[in-house]
């Protein structure tokens, strides 16, 4: 199978998705797997695991819903507030749920030392007694943090959304460089290859730009542990499904591809067909 690792659905709320500035305003609507259904189809892809995009449990909820309703939507990574003190109750709600697989906290946002915080390591920790994974979401700023808290917990499945958002208009950042090498240093991280064109300055990217990026992870992490997402609709904002998927089709090939596309996410994300 291949699996989009990486996206969204949403019901737009211009209060909660404030996020959504006016230079995006492309995806100032709703989002639905229907929308996503014909997509997938057309750029052959056989399923997609649905991200969180609002830190609530409702959202969480949402997601399943859409999960139970519609096959290719293969697993969800909701939210769970990490730093509850009923953190394990929350979990052990939400594993009822066959299709959810991991949490993610929107930890750009966070001021510095936020995962070294007692409360959210408690939190990651009990997310290894459900099997659960945890997708890291950072700037480049926040890379060491990230080190060290997957240093403290080499049984924890991680990935790396979006290579931590380098900013790829700017030439490679020796800074960030270093520390994704040292961040794939742990073996129990792995990282999507995505997100990379909302990253390009006034959403402008060339492949040439993102190419540097992709040798980069794929020199850190090989072809075992990297996973590709469209992000979508996110990426609407800078280019089309078929674009965002044709920057890894064109980048690599054989059997590095096929891992890439489908097997690393199934046995990252414990698919099913």
């Amino acid at each position: 199978m291949q699996i989009d690792s990486h996206q969204h659905f949403w019901q737009y709320n211009p209060v909660r998705d404030a996020w959504i500035t006016d230079a995006m305003k492309e995806i100032r609507r709703d989002f639905m797997p229907a929308d996503l259904k014909s997509v997938l189809e057309q750029n052959n892809m056989d399923g997609c695991v649905a991200v969180q995009a609002d830190q609530s449990e409702e959202e969480t909820d949402f997601l399943l819903k859409l999960a139970e309703e519609h096959n290719f939507i293969k697993g969800v990574v909701g939210w769970v507030d990490l730093l509850a003190e009923n953190v394990e109750e929350r979990l052990l709600h939400f594993t009822s749920y066959k299709k959810f697989k991991g949490v993610r906290h929107i930890v750009q946002a966070e001021p510095m030392g936020f995962m070294e915080q007692s409360n959210f390591r408690r939190g990651i920790k009990a997310l290894g007694k459900h099997n659960l994974s945890y997708d890291i979401l950072i700037k480049p700023r926040q890379l060491n943090e990230a080190i060290n808290l997957v240093r403290s917990f080499p049984r924890q499945k991680f990935v790396l959304d979006h290579m931590a958002k380098p900013a790829v208009s700017n030439g490679m950042d020796t800074q960030w460089k270093d520390a994704i090498t040292g961040l794939a240093l742990h073996k129990n991280v792995f990282c999507k290859v995505s997100g990379l064109v909302t990253e390009a300055e006034n959403f402008k990217w060339n492949g040439q730009d993102l190419t540097a990026f992709l040798e980069v992870a794929t020199n850190a992490f090989g072809t075992e542990r990297l996973l590709f997402g469209s992000d979508w609709p996110v990426c609407l904002v800078a280019a089309q499904y078929k674009e965002v998927k044709e920057i890894i089709t064109n980048y690599f090939k054989g059997n590095q591809l096929e891992r890439v596309m489908g097997t690393n996410a199934i046995q990252f994300y414990n698919i099913d067909n």
